[in-house]
């Protein structure tokens, strides 16, 4: 299996089909009401809609930060096919939700500020499927462009895939993936023009990029 590249913060149906296109195997929808990038569950079903007909086989991601179960599920109606905790959810808070919600994948991010944060992440590893690195930021959940160590995380080999996020754009993706393994890449505010509204040519010159680097 390739690596796995999530494009994050899509809100035009059109936009989702066109980078879905070009090579991204993972689509995210942002369902936190204070983000920029924030879209409804009936944005949502417009969005999974399209993705369905063109692209049946690419992940349709709701990203959640302490959601309510009926926040979670107007979101599971309108059709995403994985469930991203970026909030401050506990390991219990993870089982509860995968029980619930068992045919979902259940991708658990945190926000790393230190070689302790890294710790914690193993405390997750049994109750979700997939584990996200993301850039600590006092008053944002992500999309902040700011990057991360990636030196400290060369000694980060979790017994779940991970993605990594935080800051990466097509100009510095290829050095990131020289020095880690990760099971996949997450991008946001690296390929916008402006929240929500991503730039075609810069998720073009992404994928070129992981092309000449022979990763993609």
């Amino acid at each position: 299996m390739g690596l796995r590249i999530k494009i994050c913060g899509l809100r035009d149906p059109q936009q989702a089909v066109a980078i879905a296109d070009l090579g991204a195997t993972a689509i995210g929808f942002i369902a936190v009401e204070q983000s920029p990038r924030y879209v409804s569950p009936a944005q949502v079903a417009q969005l999974t809609q399209a993705l369905q007909v063109t692209h049946p086989t690419v992940d349709r991601v709701g990203v959640f930060a302490d959601a309510t179960q009926a926040e979670l599920e107007a979101y599971v109606i309108a059709g995403i096919t994985s469930i991203q905790l970026h909030g401050s959810e506990t390991p219990a808070d993870c089982q509860r939700w995968r029980d619930r919600f068992p045919e979902l994948e259940l991708i658990k991010a945190l926000r790393i500020r230190s070689t302790a944060d890294l710790a914690l992440a193993e405390s997750f590893t049994d109750c979700v499927d997939t584990l996200l690195l993301d850039a600590y930021h006092p008053q944002m959940l992500g999309g902040t462009g700011a990057t991360l160590d990636w030196q400290s995380l060369q000694a980060f080999h979790p017994p779940r895939p991970w993605l990594l996020a935080g800051g990466l754009t097509p100009e510095n993706v290829s050095t990131a993936l020289s020095q880690l393994q990760p099971a996949g890449i997450d991008l946001s505010s690296g390929v916008e023009r402006s929240p929500g509204d991503k730039d075609l040519t810069k998720v073009a010159t992404l994928f070129a990029a992981l092309s000449a680097t022979g990763i993609n």
